[in-house]
């Protein structure tokens, strides 16, 4: 197995060599610092780099970005295999900036409930000052759907837009719409592979598939060889925890130390992070 070198890395600098070598990378979303721990675990057993995403949505969760991303970089910059600290579904300018301050390595900034030349304009402002401080972006062209209620599954990216807009813009990553579909729970999803290869025949840069979790392995597997090389899956993790948690705490109904429910669990989620990532990376 190839060996890698352990860093705090950007988004390119795992991206391009799984493109090189027909990879994907597994794209996985921080909610806890539990999801964390796990997600860098799990690379680590599978020896395969990935990427850690703290979304906006987790933000406000959290009611503040600065704790759970500065502990997710110092958890990253400690792995021994490349871990990227990407900050997925920005809606907000002034987040992106305060990401890059506190030591996001990647961007995803989603400008795409915006009219298309408002998108373009803003996705390259954002582009300009994350390029200025070293930090690479992902964007998306339209909206892939699930995500808060927004259109479905038929939603497609159309190559001569995409150029454009990559073109436009500067970004080095595109999330495109090929039939995914955001917080899905049964994994029955079809992709149209046919389009995602048009576009990675088309589009210089890595492309990018949301709304995994509904993705089966197999289909996975073919997506990576269509051409698409971040897959983000967050909500599938997700089940996961939550199945192990449910399991421990039915076992166990007087148990009241969150060590011992959330401890399995984030085992769990950190097994099938590593077997995730090796499918993707073509090793399974």
């Amino acid at each position: 197995m190839r060996r890698f070198r352990a860093m705090l890395a950007g988004l390119r600098e795992v991206l391009d060599p799984a493109i090189d070598e027909g990879r994907g990378v597994g794209a996985f979303n921080v909610i806890c610092l539990e999801h964390a721990e796990a997600l860098i675990w799990g690379a680590e057993t599978a020896r395969l780099p990935v990427i850690l995403q703290v979304s906006e949505n987790a933000v406000l969760y959290h009611r503040s970005l600065e704790p759970i991303l500065t502990a997710t970089v110092a958890l990253a910059r400690n792995a021994d295999i490349p871990a990227v600290v990407h900050l997925d579904h920005v809606t907000d300018v002034d987040l992106v900036r305060a990401g890059v301050t506190l030591g996001a390595t990647s961007v995803m900034f989603d400008g795409s409930r915006r009219p298309y030349d408002e998108n373009v304009a803003i996705t390259a402002d954002v582009v300009r000052h994350c390029h200025k401080h070293g930090i690479q972006v992902e964007a998306e062209l339209g909206e892939v759907g699930g995500k808060d209620g927004v259109h479905a599954v038929t939603a497609r990216t159309k190559p001569d837009e995409a150029v454009t807009f990559v073109n436009d813009t500067g970004v080095d990553a595109l999330a495109v719409a090929v039939g995914s579909s955001h917080a899905q729970v049964e994994r029955t999803t079809t992709l149209d592979l046919e389009l995602a290869a048009q576009l990675a025949a088309v589009v210089d840069v890595p492309l990018v598939l949301h709304g995994s979790s509904g993705v089966p392995d197999a289909e996975l597997v073919r997506a990576v060889q269509a051409g698409l090389t971040k897959i983000n899956i967050g909500t599938h993790l997700n089940v996961t925890l939550t199945r192990s948690v449910r399991d421990t705490l039915a076992g166990q109904p007087r148990l009241v130390d969150p060590r011992k429910y959330l401890g399995p669990a984030r085992d769990k989620v950190a097994d099938e992070a590593a077997r995730l990532l090796t499918l993707l990376a073509g090793s399974a």
